[in-house]
């Protein structure tokens, strides 16, 4: 038996916990220039076709009323980790997809919890009283992507289960893009053989298909006859952790841009730091205003997690790259090759170094604190001065973007 549990609205749901006079009125979450898009939007907000990634002008130009807000990726993230505590004392077995959904095997739990429905709504009231009355919404299934489609259909706070041999029945009349891996030229095709709901693909034979649209055709065949064997799977290594801005104004000059790599490597260090990870390679990312995306790497001779190191690395990176005339859009800072403090293989000690905690340890402790800090009391606390004052605000340009990467 599968859960997937989908938060609802989580960043707008986020804002509203913080601030409850915003409860009841559209709320868009996400830059606020001409180059903004959504992050995400409140119901109040998507009634008017507000929705998250598109284009903030778009939005607001639907809902002019709409209270737009940066985002504040620290505040979602220490409210993420309360949700998946919750999710850790219901199941072993958690596969997290994002920081506001994963799924949880609860097969053999009945002892425990009861049947899967009363388990969901306990797991359901856990959630909002741990977090301070955020929502979920959970489906219910044997088969893994049923769960994710059953999560979504009676959002928010809801409870969908499709009981064990009902699964045929639930997707028959679902609009065939409902099933994972349908886009819009596929259900063009689609259409032009009739099948616009899920049933309708039933009527073909599995060759017939397959000789139509190749190997994504037995993909989809499966899956409209609610075969899908997947397992839930825990513990995927964390590949990166990365943070990009795409800015209101384009950005030109070493000054400028060696500017924004401070705070995005200030960004990525402090995660690094809360979840006690190292990284070896660190990575730029740099679009001009013709769209034009380039990539550097370097790799350290140490891991690290301070943000002094990550930023000089990205610094020599940019040196690498053609500014000459070139104005900028969007930079971001990365880094990969992640280990956790102490997994590394053992590191030799110069025969002449003192015994003593070496000297450079002592960096590492500052890091700790200002993470801590900024933590507490927000990220513009303590925040490099050379990074800028309109970075300090959360958000240094349209729309921010921080990533951790799963494999």
């Amino acid at each position: 038996m599968i859960f997937h549990v989908d938060m609802d609205a989580f960043y707008a749901s986020v804002e509203v916990r913080e601030d409850p006079s915003l409860r009841g009125k559209p709320v868009l979450v996400g830059g606020d220039g001409r180059r903004g898009v959504v992050c995400a939007a409140s119901y109040e907000a998507r009634v008017f076709g507000c929705r998250s990634a598109q284009p903030m002008a778009v939005a607001v130009r639907r809902c002019p009323q709409a209270i737009v807000l940066r985002p504040r990726f620290e505040l979602y993230e220490e409210a993420s980790n309360r949700v998946f505590e919750v999710f850790d004392r219901y199941s072993p077995l958690v596969e997290g997809l994002s920081i506001d959904e994963a799924f949880l095997d609860m097969s053999g739990s009945e002892k425990l919890f009861g049947p899967a429905r009363v388990a969901a709504e306990a797991l359901r009231k856990d959630v909002f009283e741990t977090t301070g009355g955020l929502t979920c919404s959970v489906g219910i299934s044997r088969i893994k992507f049923i769960s994710k489609i059953a999560s979504a259909m009676n959002k928010p706070d809801g409870l969908t289960e499709v009981a064990a041999g009902s699964e045929l029945e639930f997707l028959g009349p679902l609009p065939i893009g409902k099933l994972w891996g349908v886009g819009p030229k596929t259900r063009e095709r689609l259409a032009e053989i009739g099948v616009e709901v899920v049933g309708d693909l039933r009527r073909f034979g599995k060759e017939d298909f397959v000789r139509r649209f190749g190997e994504h055709g037995a993909h989809l065949y499966a899956l409209a006859h609610a075969r899908d064997p997947r397992r839930v799977e825990t513990g995927r290594e964390r590949k990166g952790i990365s943070h990009e801005d795409t800015y209101h104004q384009d950005v030109a000059g070493t000054t400028s841009l060696r500017a924004k790599l401070l705070s995005q490597a200030t960004r990525v260090a402090d995660r690094l730091v809360r979840k006690d990870l190292l990284g070896r390679t660190v990575k730029l990312k740099i679009r001009d205003t013709d769209f034009k995306t380039e990539s550097r790497q370097c790799t350290l001779p140490e891991p690290t997690n301070r943000a002094t190191v990550i930023y000089e690395a990205a610094c020599q990176l940019l040196e690498s790259v053609d500014l000459e005339r070139r104005r900028f859009r969007l930079t971001g800072v990365g880094v990969t090759q992640l280990e956790g403090r102490g997994s590394g293989p053992p590191r030799q000690l110069d025969l002449l170094a003192s015994l003593e905690k070496p000297k450079d340890d002592k960096g590492d402790q500052l890091q700790a604190v200002l993470t801590a800090v900024r933590g507490r009391f927000g990220h513009e606390a303590l925040f490099p001065a050379a990074a800028g004052r309109d970075a300090r605000a959360g958000a240094s340009g349209a729309t921010s973007k921080t990533r951790d990467d799963d494999g």
